[in-house]
């Protein structure tokens, strides 16, 4: 039974939502490409917030396997990812070493090591950048990010 939202206006609107998990490994980032492309698709998103999200993913999963797992692991990352009226909201958790990636301290250490041009960081900056609202929290083991971007 689908879940629905109500609108400003007694209108009501269905509210899509899909999850799905994927193992910390390089070659599960393309399946994780098509989860999103058949989300966006089967939620009616614009192409270029499709993207978007796409870059924002790509960017959290890269990290979860280069830098959470040291390369990969077998350990499970979900992803949730929902849409309504005010926006594209995705639930990211991994069970890597807890590290928040849009704290203040984080956030300055990545700027400085863009600065001198050390690899890593500017995707998750640009990542951030894409995003209207941000939450993190370290529960029961693992990382949950949180976000919202416009549709």
């Amino acid at each position: 039974m689908p879940s629905y939202n109500a609108r400003k206006g007694g209108t009501v609107n269905p509210v899509t939502s899909r999850s799905s998990m994927f193992h910390s490994r390089l070659p599960e980032l393309r399946r994780a490409r098509e989860f999103l492309e058949r989300f966006c698709e089967g939620a009616g998103i614009e192409r270029g917030a499709g993207l978007k999200l796409n870059l924002v993913v790509e960017e959290l999963f890269l990290n979860t396997v280069k830098h959470g797992h040291r390369g990969g692991a077998d350990a499970p990352v979900w992803v949730t990812v929902s849409s309504d009226e005010s926006g594209i909201h995705l639930a990211y958790e991994d069970q890597a070493p807890p590290f928040n990636p849009f704290a203040a301290g984080a956030r300055e250490l990545l700027e400085a090591l863009a600065e001198t041009r050390r690899e890593g960081g500017l995707g998750v900056l640009l990542a951030h950048g894409l995003t209207r609202a941000s939450e993190y929290a370290y529960l029961y083991g693992r990382n949950r990010i949180r976000l919202t971007l416009a549709a």
